[in-house]
């Protein structure tokens, strides 16, 4: 599978986000398979067709980039190999919708690297060599796109735990997500948002409110299959509350118990009650005192609230 290549260095930052709306890179697969817990398959197909920002800056990204080379060294000292930066937009010549940025090339291995930093708080994903699903299907799409047989993960965990691991070429997987991706460039090209909604449900909520920002005012009817779907909204909303109910009642027990004391052990678990105090600002009073000023700072903000209720007969 031959790799066409455009070189990055030559772009600017805005030519760069141009040629990702381009095509579908890594880390837009798992989205579009409709298995990233982050990003929609609806985002990804609105970011393609230019109708939102594909803006991938931020604190994350940034630091990911800045240790990108970090991770990089680390893994060549711990493995003994050497790894080359690849300064390109790899295209797959057959399927010129597949594209990738890979971080490094591993030099005389028919193999890739990809460099992941993340949180302490995401430790738990990565516990004894697992690899979140994301980014295996990621390095999949690379391996799709290059070719190559194999791929390397290596990740610094909270800043201060480093871990690597092989990921052999899965065809299997790969053939399947051609098919997927290519179906869903089959929506781009024509204009038409992708049937297959699954995936990332809250971000595909902020996805609707940003298409759908206002209401007209007026009615219509669903069909009646819709129905159901309501009947069991309501049932998960009910399930919701008898859950936070039986929370409640399960935290009251173990206070009751602690009464002033701030710590408690039981078994594995170890329990805080602590008194916390905070500063918050009184917009009430300073409406009412300084009603110049509070009109000149307000901002206004607007959304849609989503309501049910039983309708009149």
């Amino acid at each position: 599978m031959s790799t066409m290549t455009k070189n990055t260095l030559e772009m600017t930052y805005e030519d760069w986000k141009a040629e990702r709306r381009k095509g579908i890179g890594g880390s837009d697969a798992a989205a579009v398979l409709g298995m990233s817990r982050w990003k929609s398959p609806m985002r990804v197909y609105l970011e393609k067709i230019g109708e939102i920002d594909n803006d991938v800056a931020g604190e994350a990204a940034y630091w990911g980039n800045v240790l990108e080379d970090v991770v990089a060294k680390e893994f060549s000292k711990r493995t003994g190999k050497k790894v080359q930066r690849v300064n390109r937009i790899l295209i797959n010549s057959d399927y010129p919708f597949m594209i990738a940025n890979i971080d490094r090339r591993v030099v005389g291995e028919d193999a890739i690297l990809e460099c992941k930093t993340t949180s302490a708080w995401n430790s738990k994903e990565w516990f004894d060599g697992e690899i979140p699903q994301e980014y295996i299907i990621q390095v999949m799409h690379y391996m799709a796109v290059t070719g190559v047989s194999k791929a390397y993960i290596a990740v610094l965990l909270g800043g201060n735990q480093f871990q690597w691991k092989e990921v052999p070429r899965d065809d299997e997987l790969i053939d399947l997500m051609i098919q997927r991706e290519m179906d869903f460039w089959k929506c781009v090209d024509s204009g038409n948002p992708p049937e297959d909604k699954s995936g990332a449900p809250d971000d595909y909520a902020k996805v609707l409110a940003m298409i759908y920002p206002e209401s007209t005012g007026d009615e219509i009817e669903l069909p009646p299959t819709f129905e159901e779907l309501v009947e069991k909204l309501q049932g998960v909303k009910e399930q919701i509350k008898t859950l936070e109910s039986t929370q409640t009642e399960f935290e009251n027990a173990i206070k009751e118990n602690m009464r002033e004391s701030e710590q408690a052990r039981v078994g594995r678990f170890r329990i805080g009650w602590k008194g916390v105090s905070t500063r918050r600002f009184d917009t009430k009073a300073f409406e009412k005192d300084q009603p110049a000023m509070y009109d000149q700072y307000v901002k206004e903000s607007a959304y849609r609230r989503f309501t049910i209720k039983e309708a009149k007969v």
